[in-house]
Parts: structure tokens; sequence; C-alpha cells
């Protein structure tokens, strides 16, 4: 019905009514932000003996996190994280960054946009749009997702949350790669 109802609304333009189911999609997975995620999966991944990773996903209900929706999900973050480098994904979301670490890299960054020789409020664009690079690629969050480089990480978990009717949240992860320091 919903389908349907997204049709009428875009006059039959099938594209435009994509468009409005995942505008809509998006709006529930707002409504359900705030709500409480105690159950879950703790997901593991292992990429040919040198890679492994584990990963905590919750939702609300243990009824969704028995669904193969979800079972796909937590399997894909497992995977998200096993591809990023080692120097990347170290954080789940950006409020994790710690002050120190932003510091350090706003003042690399700035070093570097200084060096060209542009004016201050320029080097401080320079910086801004530099860091969010950073974060797009340390926070797994912010990443573009590895099944569709189209979307983040975030749109990808959203997309869930609209069709599993329930709010889910990547909790934590850890990777180990053979031979890295500890």
């Amino acid at each position: 019905m919903e389908c349907k109802k997204a049709l009428v609304d875009a006059a039959g333009d099938l594209e435009e009514a994509v468009t409005i189911l995942r505008k809509r999609g998006q709006a529930a997975a707002l409504k359900k932000a705030g709500r409480t995620t105690s159950e879950g999966l703790i997901g593991s991944y292992v990429h040919g003996g040198k890679i492994g990773v584990l990963i905590e996903v919750n939702c609300e209900t243990d009824f969704v996190a028995k669904t193969p929706e979800f079972q796909e999900l937590v399997k894909d973050l497992a995977m998200q994280v096993a591809a990023a480098s080692p120097a990347q994904a170290r954080f789940v979301r950006r409020e994790e960054v710690p002050e120190e670490v932003l510091a350090k890299e706003g003042e690399i960054l700035r070093g570097q946009a200084a060096a060209s020789g542009k004016p201050a409020q320029v080097v401080d664009k320079i910086v801004e749009g530099k860091l969010g690079k950073f974060y797009s690629e340390v926070v797994l969050l912010e990443q573009p997702f590895i099944r569709n480089q189209e979307i983040t990480v975030q749109q990808h978990i959203t997309s869930m949350i609209a069709i599993l009717k329930e709010n889910i949240q990547v909790r934590r992860f850890a990777r180990f790669e053979r031979g890295e320091p500890i």
C-alpha cells in the first residue's frame, strides 16, 4: 500500500516514488532514534584467516534480532569493518573521536593548508573540508557502504530501520589483523 500511495503522490513517476519512499523511511527512522536498543547480535567475520572482526549491533527486540534481514545487516557491517584498513574505522560515530585526536589532525591539516599560501578564511574552509574527509575515513557510520558506495553506512542502517521498524545502533566493534601490533 505504501508503494501504491508513493506512486500516486509521484503522479506515476517510478523514480520519484522511490525517492518519496526513501524520504518516508528516513523520517520513520528519525522517530525511532530515541528508542532503547537492548537486544541484538554480536556478529563476526573472518577474512582468509588474516583479518577478524567482532561487532555488536543492537535493536529493540529479540524478534527483530532473529530476522534474516537483521542478521544480514550485522554480517555486512562486520565485512565493512574488515574491509577498512587498520588506520580506518577506529570509531563508531563522530562524537567518539577524542578531542586530542581531532586537535592533532586539525593542526596537521591547518599546517598543510597554510603552506599553500591561501588567505586565513580559505585555510579554515580547507581544514573543515579535510576534517570531513577524515571523519569519513575513521568513523564507521560515515564511511561509504561497501555494497553501495553511493550511500554511507549510516544511510544503509537508516534504510534497514525503515524496513525492520525498529531502532538499530552499532554499539562497538573490534578489528584484528594478523601481525598487527597490539
